[in-house]
């Protein structure tokens, strides 16, 4: 069994709980998800089984995360969300759309952004979370972070709720804690749900209770705005060889190669005038 889940994380679980229960309902062990959600978080997780897992990288690391994200103004908490210890109450400043509007615009685009104590990063070889339940703080270097989409949704105070399209590494409760600081009244991150991740969006999502393998999407989804390629068996011969291939009328760097049947066969990348097999997947290994 090998492809992609769409799942609609429930909250109160974890993401490698979702990956555990579908690794017994589907009973096969060659099971990862492509990006964390927290576990009060809910919506879009993208669970790959089998050979599938060899793509998951493009769906965690190459697509954007789209999230509708509830923040809480006036309240601050050592988490940066709804879960932690409350540090401060401050009032809310009398606000209207355009005075968020401003507020809001430094943090679209590419901006930099300090990862919260409460997160899986490393430091000195332990967990930033690890250190903060122990009451150790440290300083985190700010890192580059894409805001593609930064929209308001509902202003009703103190609740503002935003559309986030973003990239890779992102934290939306640092997003929601850095909005606050900018309003001087503090924040945290009341509630989050994620609408999308690449191709792979709610509206399409199933239930974890709900899975069957007739939920399973082809692996290809996963690279699915990729130029595709139709090999011939001669050319899948060679692909399976790991040699290159002339393909004089692909362009781009990179591409989807698919066997005379249909199925995908490996991932390309342009050298010169060949093409090159980055990854060749072989579905019938168990």
């Amino acid at each position: 069994m090998h492809g992609f889940l769409n799942i609609d994380k429930p909250p109160g679980m974890t993401s490698h709980d979702v990956v555990a229960r579908v690794r017994r309902l589907a009973g096969q062990k060659r099971v990862g998800h492509a990006g964390t959600l927290d576990p009060a978080a809910t919506g879009v997780l993208v669970v790959a089984l089998g050979i599938a897992t060899r793509l998951i990288e493009y769906v965690q690391d190459q697509t954007s995360k789209r999230y509708l994200a509830v923040t809480h103004l006036g309240i601050t908490t050592d988490t940066d969300d709804a879960d932690g210890r409350v540090l401060a109450e401050q009032p809310v400043p009398v606000l209207d759309t355009a005075a968020l509007e401003r507020v809001l615009e430094p943090f679209r685009g590419s901006i930099e952004q300090v990862p919260p104590m409460y997160s899986a990063l490393h430091h000195q070889g332990k967990r930033l979370h690890e250190l903060a339940r122990t009451g150790i703080s440290v300083e985190r270097a700010a890192r580059p972070v894409l805001i593609e989409r930064l929209d308001i949704v509902a202003w009703q105070p103190p609740l503002l709720t935003l559309d986030v399209l973003c990239g890779k590494g992102t934290y939306i409760r640092s997003l929601a804690r850095d909005i606050g600081e900018a309003l001087g009244c503090g924040a945290h991150l009341a509630s989050l749900r994620r609408t999308a991740v690449g191709a792979f969006r709610v509206e399409d999502a199933i239930a974890l209770e709900d899975f069957s393998p007739s939920h399973l999407l082809l692996p290809e989804v996963a690279v699915a705005d990729w130029p595709a390629v139709q090999l011939n068996e001669a050319g899948a011969q060679r692909i399976r060889n790991g040699l290159a291939l002339r393909l004089e009328t692909q362009e781009g760097e990179r591409a989807r190669a698919h066997r005379p049947d249909g199925a995908l066969l490996a991932l390309l990348a342009r050298h010169g005038e060949h093409w090159r097999p980055l990854k060749v997947f072989d579905w019938t290994d168990a």
